[in-house]
């Protein structure tokens, strides 16, 4: 039994985390990201919200869960949806990963407001997500361990957008 728990701790891969403030492209990424990384399990974080799962630590411990089991058969997962360091360390399954590595997709003030009204999103909240934007735009290189890159959807093709995410996990992969 101390063996094979060893042989698991000695085989850590990493965890990559696709980020960003509502409107920003995560999950419209997703289907383009499974073409260019296809070894890898890519997930929605909203996925467990449209089960009725509304914990958001929950949800976090389940996508870490599937991730480690993932992980334990020799893949690597990414998880695109919005998260933050201190609520990923806190998971039961976060110790299983090698490191969580993330990246920040982002666009400008006036495309998110776009997205977020054409979602019917109150403006309240597309005020308030546009200050969260920026704050993980402030707070990329401070926050994160290392720096959090920054890719730009604004105007980029969601093939381009794709294979900067794909550029970014093969670096760590």
């Amino acid at each position: 039994m101390g063996y094979e728990q060893n042989s698991l701790m000695e085989k850590k891969i990493p965890l990559f985390i696709v980020t960003g403030s509502s409107g920003s492209g995560k999950t419209f990424v997703i289907d383009e990201l499974r073409k260019v990384l296809p070894q890898f399990n890519i997930f929605d974080i909203d996925n467990l919200r449209e089960v009725g799962i509304s914990d958001e630590q929950q949800i976090r411990n389940v996508w870490l869960r599937i991730a480690r089991n993932t992980a334990e058969s020799g893949r690597m997962t990414i998880i695109c949806g919005t998260a933050m360091p201190w609520d990923i360390e806190k998971c039961v399954d976060y110790a299983y990963f090698k490191h969580v590595y993330y990246l920040n997709l982002h666009c400008n003030d006036e495309i998110r407001e776009k997205r977020l009204r054409e979602r019917k999103w109150p403006e309240e909240m597309i005020q308030d997500y546009k200050e969260f934007a920026k704050w993980l735009v402030d707070n990329a290189d401070e926050k994160y361990s290392p720096p959090m890159p920054i890719v730009d959807t604004t105007v980029a093709d969601v093939t381009v957008v794709a294979n900067q995410i794909k550029e970014w996990v093969l670096q760590y992969a």
